[in-house]
Parts: structure tokens; C-alpha cells; sequence
């Protein structure tokens, strides 16, 4: 018995030598191109070609009465864009809550489904000679509605389209943002900065987020998931833990989004209607209603 006691206690370092090797080693994250690939595509596509295609297709393939190719569009984008969020985060370097990632998600797909039903009634109406830069109650082809509660209805529509829709879908997809986001710092020396297919990817990406903050009219929300995210940053950088790629991604592409967004305002800050459609704390008009009020009235 003494022996093996003698043996146990000659080797001090025989029990941390098992602890490390049986440690897991942490691996540099590499950039997630395939994933923030498939994000840009089918965002490009599925939402922002969403109108374009209902614009440039015939109207004879798609009647009035029935789902329209953007509608298609919508209802694929509610299904692809959820499961790639998931992907992406069974991809984070750092444990995430999975019951708020669920949950976002969740919202995240009701939101988008509520706006589905709105945008697509909306784009009918574009259809029929409805301006967008004008509210309901000013736009020719509702005004003159009987019986006059039937202008409310619309104006519920468009709250549903416009406000509710949009909160519920823009919310959760910045907080399982910024979730991402925080899970990817850490204390690695050897970190891999972005490579180029990021930076290929940076421009293309930035444009859809401009898109995103200004025809959802979000840029406030949009702001705040910035600001939050900068502050994470700077709060980890304090700590000695540094960004990896695919967060360096996400705040690059969020700081040129907010330069664009800055420059969009800056070029239509003196037009009188669209001042008048968006009179709040903050100008920031929609793309489309800068469509239909100085392009399609062109032609």
C-alpha cells in the first residue's frame, strides 16, 4: 500500500498533464463564406426582388386575385432565411441561449408572415396607381372610397404592413444578430482576419442592410443594434478578447450600411413631399417611394 501511495504522490503533475491533453483546443473560427453567401443571395432575391418581379412580369401569369411571383418569393424567404440564421448560429465559436435564439426565431417567422399578407395586398395597389409617397388618406384611389370605414381598413393594413410586421420581423433578426455577434470573441492570439471573399461580400451585403433600415423604415432600430453592437466591441477588446472574422464581417458591413444611410438622407433632405410623407425624428424616406414619385412618374 505504501508503494502505490508512493507511486501516486511521484507523479504531481500526472492528473494536469491528462486535464490538458483531453482539453479541448480552441480552433480559429474560419469565415463563414458559404453561409453569409447564401444570406446575401437569397436577401437580394427573395426581399429586395421581391417587387421588382412582381413589376417586371406579366400580369396575366400572376392575376389580381391570386399569390403574385412575389408573394412565392416572400413565403420561400420565410422558410430559407430562419434556417440559415440557425445554421449560423450551431456555427458560433461560444455557446449561444438557445431558448432566446428559439424564441427570436419564432417571432422572427410570424413577423415576416404578417408582412407577407400586407406587402402583398400593397403591391397590388402600386398596381392600380397608388402612391407611396403619399399617406392612405391623401392617395387618389383611396380617398374617395365609400362607405369611409373602408379607408380605415386600409389604414389598419397598413399598419399591419408597415409597423407591426416590420417590428416583429426586424426585432428578433437584430437580436439573434448581435447573439451571433457576442459568441464570436476570443482570447486567441492567432486570429484570422477576413479574408477576401469577406471583403467581396462587404459591399453587396451593406447595400441590402441600407435597403433594409430605410424601405422598413427601421433606421432607429437599426441604430440601437449598431450602437449595442459597438459597445459589445469595445467591452471585449477591454477584456483581451479580440473579433473573429465573421464578426469583423458583421461590423464592417454595419458601418458602411450607416454611411450609406447618412449619404441617402443627405441627398433628399430638401425634397418637399417626401418630407411631408415622413415628418418624424427621423428623415429617412423609402426607396420605393422615391420610385414612385421621381422614376415611374417620369416615364
Amino acid at each position: 500500500m505504501e508503494n502505490v501511495r508512493k507511486r501516486r504522490g511521484s507523479d504531481p503533475h500526472s492528473t494536469a498533464g491528462v486535464c490538458k491533453e483531453n482539453a479541448p483546443k480552441k480552433e480559429r473560427q474560419p469565415f463563414h463564406f458559404d453561409l453569409w453567401l447564401c444570406l446575401t443571395l437569397q436577401n437580394w432575391i427573395l426581399d429586395f426582388g421581391r417587387p421588382i418581379a412582381m413589376i417586371v412580369l406579366p400580369l396575366e401569369w400572376f392575376p389580381l386575385n391570386k399569390p403574385s411571383v412575389g408573394d412565392y418569393f416572400h413565403m420561400i424567404y420565410n422558410v430559407v432565411t430562419p434556417f440559415l440564421l440557425l445554421k449560423l448560429m450551431e456555427r458560433a465559436p461560444r455557446p449561444v441561449p438557445r431558448t432566446a435564439v428559439h424564441l427570436c426565431i419564432i417571432t422572427f417567422v410570424m413577423g415576416a408572415s404578417i408582412h407577407l399578407v400586407g406587402d402583398s395586398i400593397n403591391h397590388r395597389l402600386i398596381l392600380s396607381s397608388y402612391q407611396l409617397h403619399l399617406s392612405v388618406r391623401e392617395n387618389p384611389i383611396i380617398k374617395d372610397l365609400k362607405p369611409a370605414s373602408l379607408i380605415d381598413s386600409f389604414e389598419l393594413l397598413y399598419f399591419y404592413d408597415e409597423h407591426l410586421g416590420h417590428l416583429m420581423w426586424y426585432i428578433p433578426f437584430f437580436i439573434i444578430v448581435l447573439i451571433y455577434f457576442s459568441a464570436c470573441f476570443s482570447d486567441s492570439e492567432d486570429q484570422e482576419k477576413m479574408p477576401l471573399s469577406g471583403w467581396l461580400l462587404l459591399g453587396p451585403s451593406s447595400l441590402y442592410y441600407w435597403y433594409l433600415a430605410t424601405e422598413g423604415q427601421i433606421t432607429g432600430l437599426f441604430l440601437l443594434a449598431f450602437l449595442a453592437m459597438f459597445t459589445v466591441r469595445i467591452f471585449q477588446q477591454r477584456k483581451g478578447l479580440a473579433p473573429d472574422s465573421n464578426s469583423s464581417f458583421l461590423f464592417y458591413s454595419f458601418s458602411v450600411t450607416l454611411l450609406l444611410v447618412f449619404l441617402w438622407v443627405a441627398y433628399l433632405w430638401d425634397d418637399p413631399v417626401l418630407r411631408n410623407k415622413y415628418p418624424g425624428l427621423f428623415y429617412v424616406p423609402e426607396p420605393w417611394s422615391y420610385y414612385t414619385l421621381h422614376i415611374r412618374e417620369s416615364h
